[in-house]
């Protein structure tokens, strides 16, 4: 972890982002690098590489925005320049507070060093004295929770310990700005709720906050306003809901045309060349197995809006969409659906046996188009999707065609409740 204190007097502007450029030289071999350094060539050997290009926005005293974008869209390096572990090529950065930032794991400890001699350390660095960090110690401790470690070597402890011992320091000494890093979605579900809770102590106390996380549940929940990145420039900055709607937009390559349409009917069964399931964001390590009397050739997640996509809202109603092709004659398929959380239990599923769906007789060459439709209680999080086609011949089962964990459902939730799945509860207090 990396903690950092910079103060800069701005009035109501608790972070500028003033222009912003990172650009790193890439070079195709190692020798290129030394030839260009040392002048032994007047051709150049390196290419320009845009981290970030003219990036600019601001952080006003009192917010929390995000920043949400694909792998490599910037989002890291963005955060390293405000909190000074990295300079621009280009533009400046204006701070006005205190900063307390949690930004690579392990960064700013000495792995020599006990966990209690790093809380002094990076103290230290933020700019405490030792006597108001004594003053912080119990909290900082209690909040860490790691037991006697604390009194252990850091290259003892696991990732976990690391970020614990991290949060617990940064959010104990009373920061004006907090930046945070992915870190929260580290650690057991206890740890996360108490990081949560104080998450929202700071807000409720004025605190600036500035947060990177692909969880768009906290996204959605927390956050006043959110910036998107693509490709280290800023695509929009605005609510939640609409830098949500164009980053799954993002996800699947459709930002600028996007997919129009009722969710029954996509576009893409107008377009016989486009595969539904190339908008979609898929498992590269797909578990596919079966004998191939039929196969299930494309696959789509339909949202209310009619668009094609891996992240859908709690609470809406959203349609999952099956083409299958058989090969070989079937009486009465079975068609179905399954969704699992990341640790491979199944949450829920159906199928047209279970449904009482009578699928018929299918002759081989003919397509079958078959739709799920429903409303989504999941709790806000990370699920696979796996489907399948299976039968009965002669009284015994045979699977023709199964995708395991064919691609990933995010559902964003502004409110979870406890468990798999919302019971939608209508709940009131009366006074007596």
């Amino acid at each position: 972890m990396t903690l950092c204190h910079v103060r800069i007097t701005m009035g109501e502007v608790a972070i500028h982002v003033d222009h912003v450029s990172k650009i790193y030289k890439l070079y195709d071999k190692p020798t290129d690098r030394v030839k260009e350094s040392l002048g032994l060539t007047r051709k150049k050997l390196s290419r320009d590489h845009y981290a970030l290009n003219d990036l600019d926005f601001q952080v006003n005293r009192g917010e929390t925005v995000g920043i949400i974008g694909t792998n490599g869209a910037g989002k890291s390096t963005i955060l390293k320049i405000i909190t000074g572990v990295l300079n621009p090529t280009s533009g400046k950065v204006d701070i006005n507070g205190r900063i307390s930032a949690l930004l690579e794991l392990g960064a700013g400890f000495n792995m020599e060093y006990t966990g209690i001699e790093n809380v002094y350390l990076n103290g230290t660095m933020i700019g405490f004295t030792r006597e108001e960090i004594d003053e912080r110690m119990d909290d900082i401790l209690k909040f860490a929770d790691i037991g006697d470690f604390v009194y252990q070597p850091c290259k003892t402890y696991s990732s976990g310990m690391f970020v614990r011992l991290a949060f617990a320091v940064a959010i104990n000494i009373d920061p004006e700005i907090l930046i945070v890093d992915e870190a929260l979605s580290v650690g057991d579900v206890f740890f996360q709720a108490k990081c949560y809770k104080k998450f929202e102590e700071f807000k409720k106390a004025g605190k600036t906050i500035l947060f990177v996380s692909h969880d768009l549940s906290s996204i959605s929940k927390y956050c006043d306003r959110v910036v998107l990145l693509n490709k280290g420039t800023k695509l929009a900055e605005g609510s939640p809901r609409e830098m949500v709607d164009m980053y799954k937009k993002v996800l699947v390559n459709q930002l600028e045309d996007g997919i129009d349409g009722h969710e029954e009917e996509p576009e893409e069964e107008h377009d016989k060349d486009v595969l539904w399931k190339s908008q979609l964001t898929l498992n590269p390590e797909i578990q596919e197995y079966g004998e191939m009397k039929a196969e299930i050739a494309d696959i789509a997640i339909v949202d209310e809006k009619g668009k094609i996509t891996n992240v859908l809202e709690k609470g809406s109603t959203f349609t999952i969409k099956m083409k299958v092709k058989v090969n070989s004659e079937l009486n009465d398929p079975i068609f179905a659906v399954t969704i699992k959380d990341l640790q491979g239990t199944e949450v829920t599923g159906t199928n047209t046996f279970l449904e009482g769906i009578d699928t018929g007789s299918i002759q081989a060459g003919e397509t079958r188009i078959i739709t799920f439709k429903q409303q989504l209680n999941l709790q806000g999080g990370e699920y696979l999707l796996s489907f399948g086609c299976t039968g009965f011949e002669a009284g015994e089962f045979h699977v023709f065609h199964r995708l395991y964990d064919f691609c990933n459902l995010t559902v964003v939730s502004e409110k979870n409740t406890v468990g798999y799945y919302d019971m939608d509860s209508e709940v009131r207090v009366v006074e007596v």
